[in-house]
């Protein structure tokens, strides 16, 4: 705790007066362009991660960076969602996954979780993904998961969750008219690398592939 107040001491003292004219100007309204998903994991900095500031991104976590499929229950996750498509409209929505991911190793052995009920029910929107590893490499449903196969099945669960995203209506509709646009990525914790895919598209590619035309039109606008 005594980082936490050394930081909000330097924040007032030094980040904020230097930073004086964007907080005022996020005073009153935000208008982010991007719609950020990712894990609760303590090694996640969205803004760190994309090089951006504050009001750029309009963030949501939770363990296992999960989008329960839409339905008539509110929560919290659907409810986010939707203010962000349909009030803010943002235009991008990225899914973002991370290596080491706690959430999904609990979901690849959900009966180790016995005394912690609602984080297996949690992890449950995470069925699909696992089945579908477990499927493409012969495994049994009570055979235990080898570490091999937990990058597989952190990528499958991003798209998961994007097709999860779908289903929401109010994405549905901004995606039918070409005004939303999803992006599925896994980050490397230990390299700094991310890996990505488009919200159609079930192939991973490294970051600087997949956008390579938009890096290359960013590279010549700012020359």
């Amino acid at each position: 705790m005594d980082q936490i107040i050394r930081g909000v001491l330097a924040f007032k003292e030094n980040t904020y007066p230097e930073r004086k004219d964007l907080f005022a100007s996020l005073a009153d309204q935000q208008n982010p362009d991007v719609l950020f998903i990712t894990c609760s994991d303590s090694r996640i900095d969205p803004n760190l991660l994309t090089g951006s500031h504050p009001g750029d991104l309009f963030i949501c976590r939770n363990a296992g960076n999960i989008i329960p499929p839409h339905s008539n229950e509110t929560g919290g996750m659907t409810a986010s969602i939707e203010y962000a498509v349909a009030v803010l409209g943002v235009r991008h929505i990225i899914v973002c996954g991370h290596t080491d991911c706690g959430a999904i190793k609990g979901a690849l052995d959900l009966d180790a979780l016995k005394g912690l009920p609602h984080v297996k029910e949690w992890l449950g929107h995470c069925r699909s993904a696992m089945e579908i590893v477990r499927e493409r490499n012969n495994l049994a449903v009570d055979e235990p998961v080898d570490a091999c196969y937990i990058n597989e099945a952190i990528e499958e669960n991003v798209l998961q969750q994007v097709q999860h995203l779908r289903t929401h209506p109010v994405v549905a509709a901004k995606l039918a008219t070409n005004k939303v646009e999803i992006h599925g990525w896994v980050y490397d914790i230990k390299t700094g690398v991310i890996r990505c895919c488009s919200g159609q598209s079930s192939v991973f590619a490294d970051f600087n592939e997949h956008y390579a035309d938009r890096i290359e039109t960013i590279l010549e606008s700012d020359k």
